[in-house]
């Protein structure tokens, strides 16, 4: 059963993911999750949290490890307030405290005194007995370390609590606990990890040394994964600095090739595996942060420097971004960028793109990796929030932006240099692949106006100034398809892209969610909304190829008695085959229907799943089922 109105919201789900509708100077970026962490602790974490009070008129406010104040009115929503916080001059002085240096706060006048320390307590005898709140088998609910505690000043038993693991709050005197870090701007995100791909999410390391990931089709928060990356580096940075005596702050290999920079400003390289060293420094550079390595030739690198405390030479610009060509000699790349750290690194060698990711935002320059030249001009990549960008990343492909914000969490965009080097890419995922006759293609980096490949027109079904939606006409055959288009800058023909008789690829979120839905309810599925054993399970997809009976392009199929895929089309679950019931065009252009039978599932939870048709595999995605 077709219903209209689901499938309009999973369609306009699927165009406003893959399309960009930013501008040349303020791009849009698009929120890849949330800043939320869950813990398994009383409720939602977030990062570090040091100091937590009331203002004079009711608002709660909170200061950040990372040095941030945020304040909230209604305990949901949380906004940036001015500094400073309050001097710590409101401790309850008692004598028998339950932790050695433990913080304690009462409302004035109240014999009611809260304390904190590993864990959070309450006295009805101003301190001379004390109730652990927040201990269950030896470890606190509220996170490992409790760091300061605010008593309401409407009443004795609202009481809020921050520590290492975010703000919590309890309206019944510690009792129960709820969790204020749902949106709170406070996650504390070191570098981007993994892009989504396949059935895999985003993955995020976090400054105190753990990983966190957000999986596709995820709706809540992130949570803890083993990244054996993360692993890794930090025990090559702890062997290197112990060997070098002084801090190693980013190391990164690429087959015998190692790079690592130091605290002090310090590059050394490795050729044979880290037998032999080439050493530079640089006297009016910070602390060296992190490396891009050209993946086709490792001689090439780039390398993000930090703040400098202090200048060897006073009024002379910092060094922030170097690049070598031969794994040994670097010169300066900084040029004209912000006066700031620059946390991130990453590049595009085909077109020179070089991003970095900075105390006041993301930053794009173009310059030939692999030739020496004047410095390149910066140009700010706008549409972030005022915040640090603590790491920046490119996808395979080169085709969307990624950026790690301090305290907010992950954001992507298409690439700039896009604009530049167009691209055709199934619109399904955002990759460059074998297009098929009838299927749905994205143009990235081009407003098209017009379309076609030889004779034949190319429907155009949508356009903004960084992208454009084409269907593949039925009729084309061939080896591959050339579109000459008319876009900005007249008519041009772009690379040609091989044709295939089918080239499937499922509808996916930037998170790598499928457009997956419940056939009988019409919902879309998640990981709030799981499929059901012994349910069905309808997928939206493009690439299928040519149907039965013929179908014109760039029309829509009816919802009653549509098309059917002409060629065999199977799905795996978990890389068992179930029963497909139905495959045919769904009721907008480009867009496949295929419905399948869930077989009773004996391991219940994600599973991969994907389409094969004519032998040919879709990228896998991933599902979730429950009994």
């Amino acid at each position: 059963m077709f219903r209209f109105a689901t499938y309009r919201i999973a369609i306009a789900t699927v165009l406003a993911t893959s399309a960009v509708h930013g501008q040349t100077d303020t791009w849009t970026w698009r929120r890849i999750g949330n800043s939320a962490i869950n813990r398994t602790l009383a409720d939602l974490a977030s990062g570090p949290v040091d100091r937590v009070w009331y203002s004079a008129t009711g608002s709660l406010l909170v200061h950040t490890v990372s040095g941030r104040i945020f304040e909230t009115t209604d305990s949901e929503t949380w906004k940036p307030a001015p500094g400073p916080a309050p001097a710590d001059t409101q401790r309850v002085r008692s004598a028998n405290l339950p932790e050695n240096n433990a913080r304690t706060r009462s409302r004035p006048g109240s014999e009611i005194v809260y304390a904190v320390g590993k864990f959070a307590y309450r006295s009805e005898t101003s301190g001379a007995t004390w109730d652990n709140l927040t201990s269950f088998r030896g470890t606190s609910i509220l996170g490992e370390s409790l760091n300061d505690v605010a008593v309401s000043p409407a009443a004795d038993d609202q009481v809020v609590v921050a520590g290492s693991d975010g703000v919590f709050r309890s309206m019944d005197g510690g009792k129960t606990w709820s969790g204020l870090n749902q949106s709170l701007p406070n996650l504390p995100v070191l570098r981007l990890l993994n892009l989504p791909s396949g059935d895999q999410g985003v993955q995020l390391a976090l400054t105190d040394g753990t990983a966190i990931t957000w999986d596709p089709g995820e709706k809540r928060a992130w949570h803890a994964v083993d990244n054996p990356e993360v692993a890794n580096e930090f025990q090559a940075r702890k062997i290197l600095s112990a060997r070098l005596g002084v801090p190693v702050t980013a190391v990164a290999s690429s087959g015998t090739y190692v790079y690592l920079g130091t605290a002090d400003g310090h590059v050394s390289v490795s050729s044979d595996g880290g037998a032999t060293w080439q050493n530079q420094a640089f006297t009016d550079g910070g602390p060296v942060e992190r490396f891009w390595i050209d993946p086709a030739d490792a001689r090439v690198a780039v390398a993000a420097l930090g703040a400098r405390t202090s200048k060897a030479v006073p009024n002379f610009p910092s060094i922030h971004v170097v690049r070598t060509q031969n794994a040994g000699q670097w010169d300066d790349l900084t040029s004209k960028l912000p006066d700031v750290a620059v946390h991130g690194i990453t590049a595009d060698d085909a077109s020179g793109a070089i991003y970095a990711a900075t105390d006041a935002g993301v930053f794009v320059a173009y310059a030939d990796l692999h030739v020496l030249g004047t410095p390149p001009q910066w140009i700010p990549v706008a549409g972030l929030m005022q915040a640090p960008v603590m790491d920046v990343k490119l996808d395979a492909q080169s085709n969307q932006l990624w950026a790690a914000v301090e305290g907010y969490g992950v954001y992507s965009t298409l690439a700039p240099h896009r604009l530049r080097d167009p691209r055709v890419v199934s619109t399904a995922d955002l990759v460059a692949r074998a297009t098929a006759p009838g299927s749905l293609v994205s143009v990235l980096g081009s407003r098209i106006d017009a379309a076609r490949a030889g004779d034949v027109t190319v429907p155009v079904l949508a356009s903004s100034d960084t992208e454009s939606q084409l269907q593949i006409p039925f009729e084309l055959h061939g080896a591959s398809v050339s579109l000459a288009v008319d876009a900005a800058n007249g008519r041009v023909t772009l690379p040609s892209v091989p044709l295939a008789d089918v080239a499937p690829a499922i509808f996916v979120d930037r998170d790598g969610t499928p457009v997956l839905l419940d056939a009988d309810s019409g919902v879309m599925l998640d990981a709030m909304n799981p499929a059901h054993s012994r349910g069905r399970i309808q997928i939206l997809a493009t690439g299928l190829g040519r149907v039965t009976p013929d179908w014109p392009t760039g029309l829509a199929a009816p919802p009653d008695n549509p098309p059917k895929v002409a060629a065999p089309v199977s799905v795996y679950l978990d890389r068992q085959p179930v029963e497909v019931t139905r495959a045919v065009l769904a009721p907008y252009i480009g867009f496949y229907l295929i419905e399948l039978d869930v077989p009773k599932i004996v391991n219940y939870g994600p599973a991969e799943l994907y389409l094969e048709v004519n032998g040919q595999p879709s990228n896998r995605v991933r599902v979730y089922i429950q009994p």
